[in-house]
């Protein structure tokens, strides 16, 4: 069952290029995370509402909050910047590497030090991604695009390191409906302080709503029970597949023709996953 939630979360994030197409262009960051945070915030809330039939908001206390903040509020943040400061493909190919540090984490927490047959896995991985994400692009990471680069990378220890970091805490609920509450606060805040703040035509906030409740909000309730009931090393195998699974999604709704070269990275990515489940079942030697 974690599996699966694990991989709810990535086919939600997979969605959003096959969703949205371009609808997000021109929307300042401070605009896009007020809107989406928003409308992720408003979903999870009303979820909570009819599951539990209780209007309260579990509050998880300041250390696991100042977590959610860093997680959720500060990857976003860093993330929707690199798309602005580098290249798309260059900048999700390095953002992507939270899939890798992950594992390498997670495997370091499990076995007290990082099995050299996880690594290779997990670079395995990486370099699946890597081919997809490249599919009929040059690449170049050039020095003007430095400050997106580091970015990026910057996305990529962010939502790792919370990601192995929130199961430790061990909450008694489900955090994520405050975590998001914070980070609409936050942004709210910063697009209110743009001197020209003004409010996202119909194409740019109907393409936002649709990242905050499905990206943002149904991928955080999945994302959250996946970390608190599997194992996180194999999970950070999974969620190499986003890339592909984004690929097909669009070949599947918009006729585009899928590469060899997609396929391939594909492969490389499920032979990765299954390695990594047969590694993590050894005994360490």
């Amino acid at each position: 069952m974690p599996y699966i939630y694990a991989m709810g979360a990535v086919f939600c994030w997979a969605s959003l290029p096959a969703a949205i197409g371009s609808g997000l262009t021109g929307l300042s960051v401070p605009a896009l995370m007020a809107v989406s945070f928003t409308s992720a915030a408003i979903f999870l809330y009303t979820r909570d509402i009819l599951a539990t039939r209780s209007f309260a908001i579990y509050f998880p206390g300041p250390r696991a909050s100042l977590l959610g903040i860093w997680g959720i509020f500060f990857y976003h943040f860093l993330y929707y910047k690199t798309m602005d400061l580098a290249p798309m493909a260059e900048g999700t190919i390095l953002a992507t590497t939270w899939s890798f540090w992950i594992v390498v984490f997670s495997s370091i927490i499990a076995f007290r030090r990082l099995r050299p047959a996880v690594l290779v896995t997990a670079l395995m991985g990486l370099a699946g991604a890597g081919m997809v994400i490249a599919t009929g692009k040059d690449l170049a990471f050039e020095s003007s695009h430095m400050a997106g680069y580091f970015l990026a990378l910057g996305c990529g220890l962010i939502w790792s390191s919370f990601s192995v970091a929130l199961p430790l805490l061990k909450l008694k609920k489900d955090p994520m409906t405050i975590f998001t509450i914070y980070a609409a606060m936050i942004s709210l805040a910063m697009f209110l302080m743009e001197p020209d703040a003004a409010i996202p035509g119909r194409q740019a906030l109907f393409s936002a709503v649709y990242l905050g409740c499905v990206p943002l909000g149904l991928s955080f309730f999945f994302w959250n029970k996946a970390l608190n009931t599997g194992n996180i090393t194999i999970i950070g195998y999974l969620t190499y597949l986003t890339p592909p699974l984004a690929v097909l999604l669009v070949s599947i709704i918009h006729g585009e023709e899928v590469s060899v070269q997609v396929l391939a990275g594909m492969g490389v990515i499920l032979g990765a996953a299954i390695l990594g489940k047969v590694f993590m079942g050894r005994p360490a030697g």
